[in-house]
């Protein structure tokens, strides 16, 4: 395979007249930077705004997207750039797709990425249908990703630069949205896309990035779903995998695989961990950290956008995580190596070298058995 050809797919001085591009506007300065630059190609530039939120109780959060300030910060830059902006209530249809699988996801113990959700359905899904509708010939966002055009289409790339790089949160990208959709950021370092902004003279230039998940400002994950799901709150026991009963807790929406702090499990001889949550019987199961080690994970839900490539596969199991060898077989991902912390209802994505191929969610995980753990390398 060779790929020869980023497809941003458009950067200042590029001539786009006579073409129609419509941007996703959250508000923030990359997305606001690519609805500048789109402008500046000449082509027809519409700007779209997805209402997220009730709108009452989101006025004032600054820094999330898509509601209140951050609605009022897009329509702002739309009108300095002189382009048409058009804000659309999708406020139900995120509460069901994003919010309430966030909540029912923690419920069953798992743990959830609504960033991926959201890309799934309110954004990559709805807003392309959206745009299409609009006739445009490109849906262009502000995720720090590449698109290259490689001998069988588009392609999925890492971006540039490594400490902003959102490709784990779009693995579940489709090949028909790729081909569709456009990246003009991913190539370019933070500092730079604010120096554009400032030099374009956009108000939200200095605007700080967004924090935590969008709906959970504060990063309290447990008051979201405790007001979702009122019976959140109920208690159970702490069990070491060995059967003594260590304590209790005050809710499995407070825990999640790897967890060491909060336990609040004191006396012991060795730092202990959440290995497992078991929502049928509201027990959270602790150990030692080699009881994290796991031998593979069982899939969900695969989405390959890697064509025919066959060769060896790095993956990555948390967005912040060190890719790692694994290999793929069906819906079974068996890795190199002993893996910890992998928890499901978490992503596995999956990649070679800079290149996306797609990724599938957690099911379930199998234990190492303790003589390939004494000998890997962790």
């Amino acid at each position: 395979m060779m790929t020869d050809k980023i497809d941003g797919s458009f950067q200042l001085g590029d001539d786009m007249s006579g073409k129609r591009i419509v941007v996703a506007m959250s508000g923030g300065v990359d997305s606001s930077v690519v609805a500048a630059l789109a402008a500046r190609t000449g082509a027809e530039t519409i700007g779209i705004t997805l209402q997220l939120y009730d709108h009452g109780e989101a006025v004032g959060r600054v820094g999330s997207c898509c509601a209140g300030q951050d609605i009022r910060d897009a329509r702002a830059v739309a009108d300095s750039l002189g382009i048409a902006h058009y804000v659309f209530d999708h406020a139900s249809r995120f509460q069901e797709s994003v919010m309430d699988v966030f909540a029912d996801e923690y419920m069953a113990g798992r743990t959830p990425i609504p960033c991926v959700q959201c890309n799934m359905g309110v954004k990559f899904t709805d807003l392309l249908q959206l745009s299409r509708e609009l006739g445009a010939d490109c849906l262009a966002t502000g995720h720090y990703v590449r698109r290259f055009i490689g001998d069988n289409g588009a392609e999925l790339h890492r971006a540039l630069d490594p400490a902003r790089d959102q490709s784990y949160f779009l693995f579940a990208t489709t090949q028909d949205q790729l081909d569709y959709l456009r990246f003009p950021l991913g190539d370019m370092p933070k500092k730079q896309v604010r120096e554009i902004a400032e030099d374009m003279g956009l108000a939200v230039a200095f605007k700080p990035d967004s924090q935590d998940i969008c709906f959970v400002p504060d990063g309290d994950y447990a008051s979201v779903v405790r007001k979702l799901r009122p019976e959140a709150d109920d208690d159970g026991e702490i069990v070491h995998i060995d059967g003594t009963v260590m304590g209790r807790h005050k809710g499995l929406i407070h825990y999640t695989v790897g967890q060491r702090k909060g336990l609040e499990i004191g006396g012991q001889a060795e730092p202990l961990y959440v290995i497992r949550l078991e929502p049928t019987t509201k027990r959270v199961i602790v150990g030692p950290k080699d009881a994290l080690a796991v031998a593979y994970a069982n899939l969900r839900d695969i989405n390959w956008i890697g064509g025919d490539y066959q060769g060896p596969l790095e993956v990555k199991v948390r967005s912040m995580a060190k890719p790692t060898r694994a290999r793929l077989e069906g819906q079974k991902l068996q890795f190199h190596n002993p893996e910890f912390g992998v928890a499901p209802g978490q992503a596995a994505v999956f990649y070679h070298k800079e290149r996306v191929l797609g990724g599938g969610w957690i099911a379930e995980t199998g234990a190492v058995e303790q003589q390939w753990l004494a000998g890997a390398e962790v």
